[in-house]
């Protein structure tokens, strides 16, 4: 069976944008050419891919089998694409590093000497973004790497995920908060009355159902501006206990226990780097840093 990459980049994008005419602006191509690619490949596949009611596109049974394949396939061959373009340049002279921004400041201060001892020459530029900012940003080569809330390691990915560790989470409020004056029993049902605050990028991640407890929320895009808020009584928030514990000399904040909640709230951090040589290097000297500082931290008895 002779198919091309191009004909499964485009049945790709079909099936992603639901439509003929959207697919044609991802690829950049004239809606007639998307049009007839596909409908070459339904002849060599010998089956009906979709169905067009109207200005909809609507995948059939079949498409939605070869899906996945077509998505590992184009992944990988981009992947490939990558490292072998990359095989002809030498060292990255700069880099952009993305991160969401609960990230603790120790742990990207940590990441930025490390890379200054072993790679003094690297210009490295910070920015916060979220998951989807990150993974788009890889794919157009526009940032080097990501650090995200994520355990992300499949093989249907075109850029390299590693899990680097779990970081954890608790409830604090400000110790003068009406909260912090409940009993243990009463602290839940406490959390549905009061307000929550809430970091942005949990919320743009799709973590919201997972870590709403209030029907009163506000959102907040800065990490900082969110303890300050929180130690102003405010309302409460779930807070990286690295960055709180880093802190305690400064913060006057209570974590909140609770019979309902018996345990911390872990998110997954990752690595994310796209698949070329040059970032090999750099890639392993950043999850040495992560790992080494959230050891340090452990071993303090802490969490």
């Amino acid at each position: 069976m002779n198919f091309s990459l191009e004909q499964l980049h485009t049945f790709v994008a079909v099936y992603e944008n639901g439509s003929f005419s959207e697919a044609a602006v991802k690829l950049g191509k004239h809606r007639t050419t998307v049009g007839q690619v596909i409908t070459n490949l339904e002849d060599v596949l010998a089956v009906d891919l979709f169905e067009r009611v109207g200005r909809r596109t609507i995948p059939s049974k079949d498409a939605q089998l070869l899906y996945h394949y077509a998505k590992l396939t184009t992944a990988q061959a981009q992947a490939f694409d990558k490292m072998a373009l990359s095989l002809s340049y030498g060292e990255l002279e700069s880099i952009t590093f993305a991160y969401c921004s609960f990230m603790p400041n120790d742990v990207i201060v940590r990441i930025r000497l490390a890379l200054e001892k072993h790679f003094p020459s690297l210009k490295v530029n910070f920015i916060i973004r979220n998951q989807h900012q990150i993974k788009q940003g890889i794919d157009d080569d526009e940032i080097h790497f990501g650090l995200v809330n994520v355990d992300e390691r499949t093989a249907r990915n075109s850029f390299n995920s590693t899990f680097l560790a779990y970081v954890s989470f608790g409830l604090y409020a400000a110790t003068n908060h009406p909260l912090t004056q409940l009993r243990k029993q009463q602290v839940y049902g406490g959390l549905k009355t009061h307000r929550q605050l809430i970091l942005k990028s949990h919320l743009e991640d799709g973590l919201g159902k997972k870590i709403s407890l209030s029907p009163d929320i506000e959102e907040v895009d800065d990490i900082a501006l969110l303890i300050n808020l929180v130690q102003q009584g405010m309302g409460y928030a779930l807070l990286p206990r690295i960055t709180v514990h880093e802190l305690k000399q400064v913060l006057d904040l209570c974590e909140l226990q609770s019979d309902e909640i018996r345990d911390h709230v872990r998110f997954p951090v990752s690595l994310w780097s796209p698949h070329t040589k040059a970032a090999l290097g750099i890639k392993k000297v950043i999850s040495e840093a992560v790992v080494d500082y959230i050891k340090e931290i452990r071993a303090k008895d802490w969490d």
